[in-house]
């Protein structure tokens, strides 16, 4: 777009927020004001709930259904937070709808339900996003720069975990196999993704081990991903243990260690919504005696990053960016059905 004096700035992005769980109501919160993508509309299957919904976050419309929201002509992009097991029906619903898809990860609970998905948004002309908060930060661009740059040299190995405690466990969906839950779909996904992101593929074979809850889904899970030129990368996820979030990226030359937040702020204390600094730094040098440096980026809202990045995408109709995140995805979706059948049957599996 022209950013000459006679340009006009282009319409924001028409959001439809499907469904009206917790994470709905902070990404509704978080892009609030944002100038390139706008919650127009939203859907449920109670319409006291939508108009409740609406009513706490300014949004014009409401619908008592999610296939009256997927009808609304005023509607370019469906967000999808629905919990995971619903997440290839409404998000096929909606390509065929005609809508943009910006979905909740993990986005299937396995590699055909992604690829039937990327298939229906391919087939109606449409854009569909898995939407991992973090991936849009900009500590995520800073580390990937530095990975890509040569900084640390080449990448022998990945270590990624994310964890924490279900503060609630009774009814929560995180704990139900019939919704897709589980700690390696809630949060090992996130794990997995970092190291598809640097790895740039997946890997050969993987082997898990799991802890299982009465439900009978994995209350926690480690696991070691193995690629074809030697290199590793090892996982772990958890729902019963204190909160952390960290992965180590080591190469030849050196090192990076990051928190990978989805949200972030430059405050230690006091944010509004509890967003805090999240640590990158970098050892330039294979050395202990080489002091790690601090590397400092911007910080925000992982939704409205997101919301943001998909708006340009959409608006350029950059379907190459779209196919190169469409792979990574599937390759994702593979390695997540890859690590469960290793954590059931108690063998490496391969992809």
């Amino acid at each position: 777009m022209s950013t000459g004096a006679m340009a006009t700035a282009a319409p924001a992005l028409r959001i439809g927020i499907l469904g009206c769980a917790n994470i709905a109501r902070q990404f509704a919160r978080d892009i609030a004001g944002c100038p390139d993508a706008n919650a127009v509309a939203v859907g449920s299957r109670s319409i006291d709930t939508a108009e409740a919904f609406a009513t706490a976050f300014g949004i014009a419309r409401s619908h008592g259904s999610y296939e009256a929201l997927l009808a609304d002509p005023g509607v370019d992009v469906i967000y999808l937070p629905l919990p995971n097991s619903l997440h290839a029906e409404w998000a096929i619903k909606a390509a065929q709808a005609g809508k943009h898809v910006l979905c909740e990860k993990p986005l299937a609970l396995g590699l055909a339900q992604a690829q039937a998905m990327f298939e229906a948004a391919r087939q109606n002309g449409v854009m569909l996003l898995e939407a991992f908060p973090y991936y849009f930060q900009p500590q995520t661009g800073a580390m990937l720069e530095l990975v890509r740059g040569g900084d640390i040299g080449r990448v022998r190995s990945v270590q990624a975990s994310f964890g924490f405690t279900l503060s609630k466990p009774v009814g929560n969906i995180r704990l139900s196999p019939a919704l897709g839950g589980g700690a390696l779909l809630d949060a090992g996904c996130y794990a997995l993704s970092l190291i598809r992101l640097v790895m740039g593929e997946a890997p050969q074979k993987v082997m898990a081990d799991a802890v299982w809850a009465d439900s009978g889904v994995d209350i926690s899970l480690l696991a070691t991903l193995f690629y074809a030129d030697g290199r590793r990368a090892q996982l772990s996820c958890a729902m019963d243990t204190a909160n952390h979030r960290r992965a180590t990226i080591i190469g030849t030359d050196g090192t990076i260690e990051t928190e990978y937040l989805n949200h972030t702020s430059d405050l230690t204390d006091g944010h509004a919504y509890g967003y805090l600094p999240s640590q990158l730094r970098v050892r330039r040098g294979i050395s202990n005696t080489i002091p790690f440096e601090e590397v400092i980026t911007g910080t925000g809202s992982g939704f409205r990053f997101s919301a943001e990045a998909f708006a340009r995408v959409i608006r350029a109709r950059d379907f190459a960016a779209i196919d190169r995140a469409a792979q990574a995805s599937m390759d994702n979706a593979a390695t997540l059905e890859a690590l469960a059948k290793s954590a059931r049957l108690g063998h490496t599996v391969a992809l």
